[in-house]
């Protein structure tokens, strides 16, 4: 089964200490049936992964091992996320009360017509508002 991933379910199953049982069933369909992510999926699991380098969390070789563990995942980047920023996106952000960041794995989800894996809780509300199948909690 294909399905959209978040960068907070990414992110729970990197760190140990935040990994659950759903957490592992998502990345166990993902090696089997790959995901779909936005381009921005990149810049926010880096991003805290060089946080927490900075704040001490782990060290550079821990973040460049797991971006590289990453890079080998059936993780595909979706085309077409960045022409729909502007319309669908905007629109759902501003119905959900999303961030434009979160409104992008959204309209994924729906526009694919895919599961939804993410821990974010106003994500999943508004997942939830559309009808699609959620995992991860």
């Amino acid at each position: 089964m294909s399905l959209v991933l978040d960068s907070s379910i990414t992110l729970a199953w990197i760190y140990g200490d935040e990994t659950t049982e759903p957490v592992r069933r998502v990345f166990e369909a993902l090696s089997e049936g790959g995901a779909w992510v936005p381009g921005i999926w990149h810049l926010e699991v880096a991003n805290v992964l060089e946080m927490g380098v900075r704040r001490k969390r782990h060290n550079a070789k821990f973040r460049d091992a797991t971006l590289s563990d990453l890079a080998q995942l059936p993780i595909q980047v979706d085309a077409e996320t960045d022409r729909q920023a502007w319309n669908v996106t905007l629109r759902l952000a501003e119905s959900h009360g999303l961030t434009l960041y979160d409104a992008a794995y959204l309209e994924l989800a729906l526009r694919r017509n895919l599961p939804l894996a993410t821990l974010d809780e106003d994500l999943r509300a508004a997942a939830r508002t559309e009808k699609l199948t959620l995992l991860g909690a």
